[in-house]
């Protein structure tokens, strides 16, 4: 999708993240939980913007050599454009610059779209969590990426 930005998180931009993660996710973070995380020294975020409305958002905490992706959203009406693969592109962009081995995550075991766009970027599927949903105690799938290249 044109004009979309993909870029680093600022306070300006808390609301319309909790806007998508409102939009997106059963239960969502608390707009306190995203303020935290932007003096998280572990976390990194980056947001999609087109013409200046937050579509969407990404989110990692680094610990050492590994990162654990605790969210990634894209807005309803703007799914579909590539814009997933924009924020997962850019949120692997970190790693590699910042020396990250490994990275992790957990997603719905029916979330289909998300768990083929992690498989796009060559994460693997390599556990589950069972009942890891609060909402409906749904298992996780864990997948990892363990093959990171500049």
């Amino acid at each position: 999708m044109s004009n979309v930005e993909i870029i680093p998180i600022e306070d300006k931009y808390i609301e319309g993240v909790l806007n998508v993660s409102i939009l997106s996710f059963p239960i969502t973070w608390s707009k306190e939980s995203f303020e935290q995380e932007l003096s998280n020294r572990y976390a990194r975020y980056v947001v999609a913007v087109k013409d200046g409305v937050v579509v969407g958002f990404g989110g990692m905490w680094i610990i050492i050599d590994e990162a654990h992706i605790t969210n990634i959203a894209v807005h309803p009406e703007f799914r579909g454009f590539g814009i997933g693969s924009m924020l997962v592109d850019a949120l692997i962009n970190i790693c590699k610059i910042e020396g990250v081995t490994a990275a992790t995550l957990e997603v719905r075991v029916s979330n289909f779209k998300a768990i083929n766009l992690y498989k796009k970027f060559g994460f693997v599927e390599e556990g589950i969590r069972k009942s890891y949903y609060e909402d409906n105690k749904e298992d996780a799938l864990i997948m990892w990426k363990r093959n990171f290249q500049l």
